[in-house]
């Protein structure tokens, strides 16, 4: 209510009705500014369910079919997956999260393509963050005894991650101190390429939301490839930060959030690798 009768009296103050007579001096313009955002839609559906249809699987909320923001019935190849985006789904509450569904974002993305991107593209994309890889840059300051043991982490955390890397992809990266960016040879990047796009093109949309949240080429492959967690791959993209704030304190259930934020999206765009990259069928058996 405080909150509320300052408002009032402020706006007040700035209507010419009643703001008080004063001599006509040159006095600067003020504005309020009214933001309005749009309400999250309530949940308009009591049950979810997955169709099977001419091969692939729907979803379906109560009687209606799920569908893509252009309207495309929304229809995936792996039941798995069906199920894990009727599961995000079903779980929504008095309010539909869309931005916490990062499974249905994913696959309306791969089925809508609305920037119309090609896999060769995506793929290309994808390699614009090898040279400015998170985990390749690592701090140079000597004279601080404070960057000093946070190199001593970087080396030790970061290291053996690049050094696996090199040599289960057979490319040569080294870490830099520099404010350069390091060397990536081509023959590097061709082989990085060649092995993306031996993925599908629905794969390659999670691992663009992989790379783009981790901001590492080297941490999503190192997941993606079971050799790290998720958990470890944030922590590991956030070392500097992490480190900070054991220094300097966490801000209050900020930090905590956002590294919540990061493991439920790295989660999800493994997970849709996965599921996109694996088949599974399923057969009864003949009892005769």
């Amino acid at each position: 209510m405080r909150r509320l009768s300052i408002f009032r009296n402020t706006l007040q103050m700035l209507s010419p009705l009643t703001r008080p007579k004063a001599p006509l001096l040159p006095q600067a313009s003020s504005h309020v500014v009214f933001r309005c955002y749009a309400a999250p839609p309530k949940r308009f559906y009591k049950h979810t369910g997955v169709l099977y249809c001419d091969g692939q699987y729907e979803i379906t909320l109560d009687q209606r079919k799920l569908k893509t923001p252009k309207g495309t019935v929304f229809r995936v190849k792996s039941e798995p997956l069906a199920l894990a985006v009727a599961l995000e789904w079903d779980s929504q509450k008095e309010r539909i999260l869309q931005t916490d569904m990062h499974l249905s974002s994913l696959c309306n993305t791969a089925l809508d393509n609305p920037n119309h991107i090609v896999k060769f593209d995506a793929v290309q994309q994808i390699l614009s963050f090898l040279e400015t890889d998170t985990i390749l840059y690592q701090s140079a300051d000597d004279d601080n005894p404070n960057a000093q043991a946070l190199y001593d982490m970087q080396v030790c955390e970061w290291n053996p991650i690049i050094n696996w890397f090199n040599e289960r992809f057979g490319v040569d990266l080294q870490p830099t101190r520099d404010i350069g960016s390091p060397h990536v040879s081509d023959e590097s990047k061709a082989a990085i390429q060649r092995h993306l796009l031996s993925y599908n093109d629905w794969a390659i949309h999670g691992f663009c939301f992989a790379v783009d949240t981790l901001k590492s080429i080297i941490l999503t492959l190192a997941c993606v490839e079971r050799l790290i967690t998720v958990e470890q791959a944030v922590l590991l993209s956030r070392l500097e930060e992490e480190y900070q704030s054991g220094y300097w304190g966490r801000v209050e259930w900020a930090h905590d959030l956002n590294q919540q934020q990061m493991q439920g999206r790295v989660a999800a765009a493994v997970l849709f690798i996965h599921l996109n990259s694996s088949s599974v069928a399923v057969r009864r058996k003949d009892t005769t």
